[in-house]
């Protein structure tokens, strides 16, 4: 079982957390020093590793929308933990980007995601922007977004065709995006901030809390097998070491950086993540699949390991006025 850092130092926390079971009074005795007067009021912003998405993190939360928010990820994690000290409005949409927090309706697609399947309840309307959900009297703004930015979605789908067609050798999803990663970023960077100030003009006093993402890949590419549909099917070994360089770290760099030049906190996932990659034994996030029989889709994200982790350092961030 992991051993996750958090705030609420009292044994058994970490095993209630990963259960999806966060003890509401060992919490809520945790926050209070931390509240303004009366409730805290919380606007949780992001794409899909916020959202959850995936069954392996819980049933879909009502109203379903089509964005699939679920009971097990980390903001439901924490307003299940904190119960009436936190009026918690999340608007996390799976594939949304920096764009569908600050400006864009998006439309989204529900779960399971192409193309894996299609949403039966499918097409969904058009939600509006997340930051809608934020008001004046904001306390605390969390915003976990980026990696659609990127276009990670397509480079991960390609990556695993191409890796496929080679039969495993080279770097041929590299060959392909390598040259386009630097303009990505820098179009992210700007984005990003963007979205960061619009935040801020929406809520002056709140304080944004940016979150960053964890370890997908492990350090060493080589703990992957090819092939295995539990981790990351047909990526090559050499695409899966200059997919954790060349866009994953850079992606938390930007993230990171925006975040520190407006003043902001980022709440960092990836150190403590190292050993939970999608190929390591203990892992925090599910590969192409989360299962093979039944068939459970994962398309790379955190399971309930991951959005419990993830729940105990935005808690703690949430808390930490």
């Amino acid at each position: 079982m992991p051993r996750f850092p958090s705030r609420l130092a009292v044994a058994g926390t970490t095993v209630a957390l990963a259960a999806g079971l966060i003890t509401p009074t060992t919490a809520q005795a945790a926050a209070k020093p931390a509240t303004r007067a009366g409730v805290l009021r919380w606007a949780a912003l992001g794409d899909s590793y916020t959202a959850g998405v995936i069954e392996a993190t819980g049933d879909l939360t009502e109203p379903n929308d089509g964005c699939a928010r679920t009971t097990g990820s980390y903001p439901e994690l924490i307003r299940r933990d904190l119960g009436s000290l936190v009026g918690l409005r999340n608007v996390s949409c799976s594939g949304a980007t920096s764009l569908d927090v600050y400006a864009n309706k998006q439309n989204p697609l529900g779960r399971p995601l192409p193309p894996l399947g299609t949403d039966p309840n499918a097409p969904y309307p058009p939600v509006p922007p997340q930051v809608d959900a934020v008001e004046r009297d904001t306390d605390v703004i969390t915003v976990g977004v980026g990696g659609n930015d990127l276009g990670f979605g397509g480079i991960l789908k390609d990556c695993i065709e191409l890796g496929a067609a080679a039969l495993g050798r080279g770097t041929p999803c590299k060959d392909k995006y390598d040259a386009q990663l630097p303009g990505r970023l820098a179009e992210l960077r700007t984005d990003y901030s963007t979205m960061l100030g619009a935040l801020r003009m929406k809520a002056p006093s709140a304080r944004i809390l940016a979150v960053g993402y964890p370890h997908l890949f492990p350090e060493n590419a080589n703990h992957c097998r090819y092939g295995d549909l539990l981790q990351f099917a047909t990526f090559t070994t050499g695409d899966l070491a200059w997919a954790r360089t060349a866009i994953l770290e850079p992606l938390n760099a930007v993230i990171a950086q925006d975040t520190a030049a407006r003043g902001d906190t980022f709440v960092d996932l990836y150190p403590a993540t190292t050993g939970h990659s999608v190929c390591d034994a203990d892992h925090w996030l599910d590969g192409a699949l989360t299962s093979i029989l039944p068939l459970k889709y994962a398309v790379v994200h955190p399971n309930a390991k991951g959005q419990a982790f993830a729940a105990t350092q935005v808690e703690a961030a949430v808390l930490g006025g």
